[in-house]
């Protein structure tokens, strides 16, 4: 059995077309099938789509991500197409989706830029910068292959679909599937589609929904956006600090101000990628790998408190020792601009260190003790 889900929102203009389009696949193919809208439309939508012998399903909020796994609980299928309802895909190629399905394959994505982007389909943002950036982006973090990881015009096998968790509300739940699909080491491939000019105004947000995709990339791998980046400035840093307050001069003052800044600035990045590793792996999106298992160990988090209360204490001592010099010589000019930089450092570091052990406590709260 096939099912054919369709997200719709105010689509009462394409959605006839689009249900005939698949009706008339099942006849020809003599295919047993259902589709189910997944609506969230103030219009005629719901009663077009009802009235045509569709599934009509509202998910609780909005949200392209929420309209596919409303549909998804709803479907029977051993094979699951997914599709918009905007008129934008060629529901007759819906056996070109499915053939791969029928090898073998777990999972098809038709991909607009292996066959044909019709003028007026795709605005030159989306198909020369947009798309292809957030392919390449997708493609170089996760080491896969696609060429347009954001088409909505997929077949899926209902047990591969099962193995992937999905959870994602709004429109990076196209991202999700596929990394959530790499993980699972599902067997993909791309089938080439046409795509056409929408009917009707889109409900697309370039730059928003961009953006979305990009975070969701983010939340699952911080490491080459926050840690990599972070642990070098921190190196960098520490190491033009070494040098020149350590080696006991104070002519480069510009050049330790910017050793402090990179090593503050390189922490801040290291703990942020690990905060977002953190959250990743707490709500069901990231890999609990064995460096974030100890992060979430409690004694750990303890030891971070105290780490962060050494660096701190650690600076207040320098601190005091510079204020204790400037009262001996009669509050004059301050000479001890290198440990001066050095404590603030260590005071800031320790800060981070202290909040985001906090911050990790208070997630950690979520998961169950095991």
């Amino acid at each position: 059995m096939l099912s054919v889900v369709l997200p719709a929102m105010n689509e009462e203009q394409t959605i006839g077309p689009c249900i005939q389009a698949i009706q008339r696949v099942f006849q020809e193919q003599n295919l047993k099938g259902e589709i189910i809208v997944a609506d969230s439309s103030t219009d005629r939508t719901p009663d077009i789509a009802r009235s045509m012998g569709a599934v009509v399903v509202h998910p609780v909020e909005r949200g392209y991500g929420n309209a596919y796994l409303a549909g998804f609980k709803k479907a029977l299928g051993d094979y699951i197409v997914i599709g918009d309802a905007d008129g934008t895909y060629d529901f007759s190629e819906i056996p070109v989706l499915i053939a791969p399905l029928q090898e073998g394959a777990d999972l098809v994505i038709g991909s607009r830029f292996l066959g044909e982007i019709r003028p007026g389909a795709m605005t030159w943002l989306h198909q020369y910068i947009g798309n292809p950036f957030l392919t390449w982006l997708l493609n170089r973090i996760f080491h896969t292959k696609f060429t347009d990881t954001h088409s909505g015009f997929r077949a899926i096998r209902r047990e591969a679909l099962e193995r992937l968790n999905l959870n994602s509300p709004g429109m990076e739940f196209a991202s999700e599937m596929l990394v959530a699909a790499n993980r699972a080491h599902l067997r993909m491939t791309e089938v080439p589609i046409h795509y056409a000019p929408r009917q009707t105004p889109s409900h697309l947000h370039s730059f928003a929904d961009g953006w979305r995709h990009v975070r969701f990339i983010l939340l699952l791998e911080p490491i080459p956006f926050f840690v990599i980046p972070g642990l070098i400035f921190a190196i960098i840093g520490i190491a033009l600090i070494s040098l020149l307050a350590l080696g006991g001069t104070e002519a480069h003052i510009h050049t330790l101000i910017l050793g402090g800044f990179l090593l503050v600035g390189g922490m801040q990045a290291l703990i942020t990628g690990a905060l977002v590793n953190v959250y990743s792996v707490i709500h069901g999106y990231g890999v609990r790998g064995r460096v974030t298992e100890k992060i979430l160990q409690y004694h750990n988090l303890e030891r971070l408190l105290v780490a962060g209360g050494i660096l701190i204490g650690i600076g207040i001592i320098i601190g005091i020792f510079i204020i204790a010099e400037w009262i001996q010589s009669g509050y004059g000019s301050l000479s001890q601009i290198a440990n001066a930089i050095i404590s603030l450092s260590s005071i800031s570091i320790g800060v981070q260190i202290i909040f985001f052990a906090i911050f990790v406590s208070m997630m950690r709260l979520n998961l169950a003790e095991s």
